[in-house]
């Protein structure tokens, strides 16, 4: 028997994602993969996955989808609201961070992410993607990964793996860091802005725009006054970079930035910070406080020993 979810309705920016694809940014393929790392690692200890599997990845709001096939155990990770739509028509609340277990027929409508942007759906046993050069990220923009390196779309089929495990449920009980405060290292160029705006940056108030996707999130707040040059020769860049064109507006680089760049960099975001930066809805007030290397690596430390 086939087993497959019916793409009902595809929902805002629905992809696979896995934790990467890496070694090829010489090549100009970026490493990609999910945005809030422990939300979607969370997903995958829910049913019992290794933190890695692929998993289905939305913003905003999530797919409606219609299982087509054997009982299964999934789970969705995140801030979410979703209703599990049985096959007899009855309506149940579904409760985020916990796995369940769905039926032929049953239908999962996940409605919205709360007060964030990005939630995960996955299913013990995996999906049944191709991997493409070691990983099932999806690239939109390039096309490369699983469903033709495309989002979902209606009608679209999602198989997965089938095993027999079904009644193993879990329930993870964490809480979403609503703090507004991003700590970043300082950038490479963070000596080409006045020390006025130096100082601005670290102690004004930004905020983050709808011009924000999986590439990069604008900011608007106190405009950055550059003194040597507006551009650079274009080098290498890592996620969390954050750059200043010539509008003096800051813009983040996140998880599908370009792989090189020509904008002066004043701060880069450290990696504990990150997860939490991208689930900054537009409108958010954020503030950027500069730290050194070893608190970067303490709360790197402390980061890691959440998964």
């Amino acid at each position: 028997m086939n087993n497959y979810f019916k793409v009902l309705r595809p929902g805002i920016n629905s992809t696979f994602q896995d934790l990467g694809r890496f070694g090829l940014q010489h090549l100009g393929i970026v490493a990609s993969g999910c945005m809030d790392q422990l939300t979607f690692c969370t997903s995958n200890k829910l049913v019992g996955n290794k933190i890695s599997e692929g998993a289905l990845e939305f913003a905003y709001q999530g797919p409606l989808i219609e299982l087509i096939g054997e009982t299964v155990l999934v789970a969705i990770s995140g801030e979410v609201n979703f209703n599990i739509i049985k096959k007899n028509g009855e309506t149940i609340k579904g409760n985020p961070n916990e796995s369940f277990i769905i039926s032929n027929e049953d239908k999962i409508d996940i409605l919205s992410t709360i007060n964030s942007v990005y939630g995960y759906f996955s299913i013990f046993g995996g999906f049944k993607i191709e991997e493409v050069k070691g990983s099932v990220s999806t690239l939109v923009r390039a096309k490369i990964g699983p469903n033709n390196g495309d989002k979902l779309k209606v009608n679209d089929k999602i198989f997965f793996n089938k095993s027999n495990q079904t009644d193993n449920l879990k329930k993870i009980q964490y809480n979403f860091d609503k703090d507004n405060i991003i700590r970043v290292m300082k950038g490479l160029q963070a000596d080409y802005f006045s020390k006025k705006s130096q100082k601005d940056f670290f102690s004004k108030e930004y905020k983050v725009t709808k011009l924000t996707d999986r590439m990069g999130m604008r900011l608007e707040g106190q405009k950055l006054e550059n003194l040597v040059n507006k551009n650079i020769k274009s080098e290498g860049i890592t996620k969390g970079s954050i750059q200043i064109p010539g509008d003096g507006q800051p813009i983040i680089l996140l998880s599908d930035h370009p792989t090189i760049g020509g904008y002066p960099k004043i701060a880069n975001v450290i990696t504990a910070d990150y997860d939490k930066l991208v689930q900054k809805t537009p409108g958010t007030i954020i503030n950027f406080k500069l730290v050194n290397l070893s608190v970067a690596e303490n709360a790197f430390q402390d980061y890691v020993r959440k998964f």
